[in-house]
């Protein structure tokens, strides 16, 4: 397979950036400054790796266009470069990953009562279970389990061993034990929506778990039955979402944080790393909850602290 080869001028031309020297100049991969050799495209999106820059064997960086260039390297000068990355990232992607992933894989498992749309890819080891709707263009990677009830929207990727449509942790306290409560529900998934790898989301109980477009999971997110999530939410790995709470569009979530059930939490709202969210958040806004370890003893005082100081 050869590689791909493009000139600055092409690659500026799609990424709506201007080349500050030889534009002509011809590169074969996309790597960090750290790592690049001279026939590499890099980017400086973050003024802490700029120290790395002078080091670095790029033939081309993409920078800011207020970026102040000293040395005679090529630069291509954008509005945001690390959106510029993410859309030239396409351009190095391996044809052969995409013609293996443009099938459904003999081992994959459909139930007859659930439909695939176009130019579907399903891997390996793949379970889809009945009234599924799988539309056009999604992947759905291997050993995944669709598992009833489930509709995937356009262009949505599911990364391995995820487990979408799962039941919801329902049951009812009785004198003999705990009685299952049956999830009669569906997962709604929209458009554009990634989910990594080893995610685990369930189908509600009697309305609907809904994810909406543009949303991006990193790994091993849970999100419990009846939650709504609103689009273009981006959630870190290990985070959890407890059932019935209802998220507004553009949520961030930093890795290994919470959100209690049967909450509200409105639009605009970023969590940092290691914070759990208790109660309704109204106002759009960073909210973070982060402890130093300590010593149990020293916690202790420290919280009693806390709460006295919010009284």
């Amino acid at each position: 397979m050869s590689k791909k080869e493009y000139k600055l001028s092409e690659i500026a031309e799609f990424i709506d950036s201007k080349v500050i020297g030889n534009s002509d100049a011809v590169v074969d991969n996309l790597s960090s400054l750290e790592n690049a050799t001279s026939r590499c495209l890099s980017f400086l999106a973050n003024t802490k790796y700029t120290k790395h820059l002078n080091r670095s064997s790029a033939c081309a960086v993409i920078v800011h266009k207020s970026f102040k260039i000293q040395d005679d390297r090529n630069y291509l000068l954008s509005d945001d470069p690390y959106l510029a990355y993410a859309k030239i990232s396409s351009f190095f992607k391996q044809d052969n990953f995409e013609i293996e992933n443009k099938n459904i894989h003999p081992s994959a498992v459909i139930s007859n009562t659930s439909s695939i749309g176009n130019n579907v890819s399903i891997g390996a080891n793949v379970v889809i279970g009945p009234n599924c709707v799988i539309e056009d263009q999604v992947v759905i990677k291997a050993n995944c389990s669709i598992v009833q009830d489930v509709m995937i929207g356009k262009n949505s990727i599911i990364h391995n061993g995820s487990i979408l449509g799962s039941d919801g942790f329902g049951y009812a306290p009785s004198d003999n034990g705990y009685v299952k409560i049956e999830q009669l529900g569906k997962l709604i998934i929209g458009s554009n929506v990634e989910i990594g790898a080893a995610c685990t989301i369930d189908r509600g109980a009697l309305s609907d778990t809904e994810i909406h477009d543009g949303v991006k999971l990193d790994n091993q997110v849970h999100i419990a039955h009846n939650v709504i999530l609103g689009e273009n939410s981006a959630i870190a790995a290990s985070c959890a979402i407890a059932g019935s709470t209802v998220i507004g569009k553009n949520f961030q979530m930093g890795g290994l944080s919470g959100v209690l059930g049967h909450l509200s939490v409105c639009d605009n709202v970023a969590v940092g790393a290691h914070t759990l969210i208790t109660k309704d958040i109204k106002k759009p806004g960073n909210y973070v909850g982060i402890m130093p370890a300590q010593d149990h003893k020293d916690w202790a005082k420290s919280s009693v602290f806390i709460k006295k100081r919010g009284t």
